[in-house]
């Protein structure tokens, strides 16, 4: 994903601007997991990015996320049992989809590893990237921080957001979502897909990065 990753660093730099605006405040790192815990919906761009993540994984840990994951998607199924594969969010619907999350709120990303660190942390996808700070776009529109911990931080929850050229951005990422598109479903009218990153992990081929 040549042309998704760049854009993926974007957010980075951006993250470590606000860190540096505001030193010792914002407590986002490779090491907090506060934020990976629940399934949410990712962009088919991430998963391209996280499968090739998890594919240069040593065997054993790409396993053992891939056990994670499939355990966490037979719970997904316990709520929503027609759900199936390739477990487009668009199927459920946003309500049955939150009802899914909030169901689940409590299960831990199934490529966080036992030391409590992200497995893939420069493949990650966009929404951990964005977490921990406030965004201001290019039109004033403001998308805030959503850190679960972040009354635990002096100053941390009273932090003006960033800005952020979000709209730019999106248009770039509709190119990455089409070629993702293309990589893994076979076409760019596929752009939309959204899914899981557990449901990513057990319904694409690592190795080919495509459906089996």
């Amino acid at each position: 994903m040549r042309r998704y990753l760049p854009l993926l660093e974007e957010l980075d730099r951006w993250q470590t601007e606000a860190r540096d605006h505001h030193p010792g405040v914002i407590p986002c790192r490779a090491v907090c997991s506060h934020c990976c815990y629940g399934p949410f919906d990712v962009s088919v761009a991430d998963v391209a990015v996280l499968l090739e993540g998890a594919a240069a994984l040593a065997p054993e840990a790409r396993a053992a996320a891939r056990e994670r994951a499939g355990r966490q998607v037979a719970r997904m199924r316990e709520v929503e049992p027609s759900w199936q594969a390739p477990f487009d969010v668009a199927a459920l619907g946003e309500e049955r989809f939150d009802h899914l999350t909030e169901a689940l709120a409590q299960e831990l990303c199934p490529l966080l590893g036992p030391a409590g660190t992200c497995l893939i942390y420069h493949h990650r996808p966009a929404v951990c990237r964005m977490i921990g700070v406030g965004l201001r776009t290019e039109t004033g529109d403001v998308i805030p921080n959503t850190c679960p911990v972040q009354d635990r931080f002096p100053g941390y929850s009273d932090l003006p957001p960033a800005e952020f050229p979000l709209l730019a951005w999106e248009q770039d990422e509709t190119l990455a979502k089409r070629e993702a598109a293309v990589r893994l479903l076979g076409t760019p009218a596929r752009e939309g897909y959204e899914t899981t990153i557990a449901a990513a992990l057990v319904t694409f081929d690592l190795e080919r990065g495509s459906e089996p």
